[in-house]
C-alpha cells in the first residue's frame, strides 16, 4: 500500500508492506520514502520520523546543495570575477606565509581547476583555484599555507604536516571545510 503524506511541510511517500521494521530512504530533497510494516500504527511511524528528523533534514540539505550545484554552473564572467578577486587577495597571503616560513616562491597563477585547490611546481611556482573566492578566509589561508609548505617539503610526509601545523594550528578543521563543501563548488564548473 502506497500513500502520499506530508509531515512538517515535507512530502513523504509511505509504503506499507509485509516487513518487520521501519526504514527511511531519501532519494532527493522532495523524495523521501518511509517503509513500514502493514499494520503498524501511524503514531509509531511518525514518532520514528520525529526521532530521525535531524538526520532527514541534514540529508535533504546536502541533496538540495548538490541539486543546485548541478543546476547552476558558473558562467565565464563569474569565473573571471573570482579569478580577479583571488589575484588581488592571494599574493599578500603568499608573501605573509612565505615570510613566516622563510622561503622564496616564483610565479602565482589563478585557475579554475576541477581537481585541485592549489599546487606548487618544482620551480616554486604556485597555482590556486579561483573557487577559493567562495571559501572562508580561514580556508583560503590554509590552502596558501599548504602550498607554501611544499616549497620546503614537496610531499605529504609527517615533516610536511608539522610545517603546516606550525603555520595553521587548526588546519584539520579548515581542510574538513574543503572536504564538506568543495565538491559542491567544483561541480558548478560544469
Amino acid at each position: 500500500m502506497i500513500q502520499s503524506v506530508q509531515w512538517r511541510g515535507v512530502p513523504f511517500q509511505l509504503i506499507r508492506s509485509d516487513r518487520k521494521s521501519l526504514a527511511i530512504q531519501i532519494k532527493g530533497p522532495e523524495e523521501i520514502i518511509i517503509r513500514a510494516p502493514l499494520h503498524m500504527p501511524e503514531k509509531d511511524i511518525w514518532d520514528f520520523v520525529a526521532r530521525k528528523w535531524q538526520w532527514i533534514a541534514s540529508h535533504r540539505e546536502k541533496l538540495q546543495e548538490s541539486a543546485s550545484a548541478r543546476q547552476a554552473p558558473f558562467t565565464q564572467a563569474q569565473l573571471n570575477a573570482m579569478a580577479e578577486q583571488m589575484m588581488k587577495a592571494i599574493p599578500g597571503r603568499v608573501a605573509y606565509f612565505a615570510g613566516r616560513l622563510g622561503v622564496r616562491y616564483g610565479r602565482i597563477t589563478i585557475r579554475n581547476q576541477k581537481t585541485k585547490w592549489g599546487s606548487c611546481s618544482g620551480k616554486g611556482n604556485l597555482n590556486f583555484n579561483c573557487l577559493l573566492a567562495l571559501a572562508p578566509t580561514e580556508v583560503l589561508d590554509y590552502v596558501v599555507a599548504h602550498e607554501i609548505c611544499h616549497l620546503k617539503e614537496m610531499n605529504h610526509s609527517p615533516r610536511f604536516w608539522v610545517l603546516v601545523e606550525g603555520l595553521i594550528p587548526d588546519y584539520k578543521a579548515r581542510r574538513q571545510w574543503l572536504k564538506d563543501h568543495g565538491s559542491t563548488l567544483i561541480a558548478r564548473l560544469g
